[in-house]
Formats: structure tokens, sequence, C-alpha cells
């Protein structure tokens, strides 16, 4: 199964995985409009460092969902 079709799968089938894409891309835009503000305030400094942990957090836990699901294919 590809990368790509395992993702399909999951966001069919996976209520978390679903959550966790749309709070990734959530934060993502919200990142790249802060990214667009200069100069920016402490405040918006602090949200841009506080939206890329949030970021890394959902993308490492979708990254355990994907290796758990593979390997239940494989298996």
């Amino acid at each position: 199964m590809t990368q790509e079709s395992l993702i399909e799968r999951l966001m069919a089938e996976n209520e978390e995985f679903r959550r966790l894409r749309g709070e990734h891309q959530s934060y993502e835009r919200e990142l790249a409009e802060l990214l667009r503000t200069s100069p920016l305030s402490a405040e918006q400094q602090w949200r841009i460092t506080e939206l890329k942990k949030l970021k890394l957090m959902a993308k490492d836990r979708m990254e355990m969902i994907i290796r758990q699901a593979r390997a239940r294919v494989t298996a």
C-alpha cells in the first residue's frame, strides 16, 4: 500500500487522524498569515513558536498512526 493510499484510508476511517490533519493545516495557515506580518510583536513571535510546536506534535502523532496502520497492513 502506498503512503498516499494509506493516508486516504486513514482520512476515511480514523477520526483522530482526520482531526490531527485538520489541526495541522489550520496551524500552517495561521503561521503563514503571521509570517506575512512585519514587524512582529512579542506576542506574535510567541504564537509563531507555539504554532510550530503544535504543528510538530500533530505531525508526530499522525506519523505514529501511519506507522501503526502500516504495521497492521503488513502483519
